[in-house]
């Protein structure tokens, strides 16, 4: 079991947990995940490391509040214990040799987009981000982001944060002015990462996409994060999360994407009643 040392709402639905898992930490990298479960009788699911501190011993994951487990997860607080928390899985971000880097993030993707711009900032990499949000009042990791980022662009759907505009906006805005990036690494919700692979494969950037938003279980035996790359098929958890945007076939992940979604509403609405009658 792992003690949750520090819990913080970053916005109304996505919250930050730092965990004691030494274990853990001491391997972890950018573009990894941990799988967890609440309690004795939890679902198992999937969440990036949002951050990691080596001589602390400590994980930082941050989720947003979708379905039942992550209802459950919420209403754990500081010095209570998640009953399982294992990893790192998956394959870690390659950062090694860029110089030059777009990292774009979406939402709670941020969360995922981070450590992968303070990894490429801490190696001398020159690191322009652009995070984007529905408004103001869902933004993440703003300071964060600016400690690591040569440049920062803030984009807002309703302009009340940043520029009114989209990630994509952005980003071409930067590429037109005759930025140069070896790499265009990009995470957040799939129709965002469809349409900046869009754009750069328009200009001959490389990009990666990371496909954690499709993952359930995290060990390939479900075979619900099963994509198509490159014509071939690919799973999420096991053979990424990130893969070559331009290969990818967004369309098809983004149908399967939706398959869970009532299921996961339900759940919600489940847990929430339970909590409701617990209290």
């Amino acid at each position: 079991m792992n003690k949750i040392l520090e819990k913080k709402s970053l916005n109304p639905t996505v919250t930050l947990m730092k965990v004691d898992a030494p274990l853990v930490a001491r391997k972890a990298e950018p573009g990894q995940f941990i799988i967890l479960r609440v309690d004795e009788n939890g679902e198992r699911i999937p969440l990036t490391v949002a951050d990691y501190d080596r001589e602390k011993g400590t994980i930082t994951i941050i989720f947003q509040i979708v379905g039942g487990t992550t209802e459950k997860l919420n209403h754990l607080n500081e010095g209570d214990f998640i009953h399982d928390f294992v990893g790192p899985l998956g394959r870690a971000t390659h950062t090694e040799g860029l110089r030059k880097v777009a990292v774009v993030g979406g939402g709670v993707g941020c969360a995922i987009a981070y450590p992968v711009a303070k990894k490429l900032h801490d190696q001398g990499a020159e690191v322009h981000s652009i995070i984007g949000f529905r408004n103001r009042d869902l933004k993440i990791l703003e300071d964060e982001f600016a400690a690591v980022s040569t440049v920062l662009k803030r984009m807002s759907d309703d302009g009340t944060w940043g520029e009114k505009g989209l990630v994509t906006d952005a980003l071409r805005a930067l590429i037109e002015s005759g930025e140069q990036y070896d790499e265009v690494i990009t995470i957040g919700p799939l129709p965002m990462m469809k349409f900046v692979s869009r754009l750069t494969k328009e200009y001959g950037v490389k990009t990666i996409a990371s496909m954690n938003p499709i993952m359930i279980d995290g060990t390939g035996m479900c075979g619900g994060c099963r994509l198509t790359v490159g014509g071939k098929t690919r799973f999420a958890c096991v053979d990424g999360p990130e893969f070559n945007a331009h290969e990818i076939d967004f369309d098809e992940a983004i149908a399967r994407g939706r398959t869970y979604q009532d299921f996961e509403r339900h759940a919600y609405e489940k847990a929430c009643n339970l909590f409701k009658e617990a209290n």
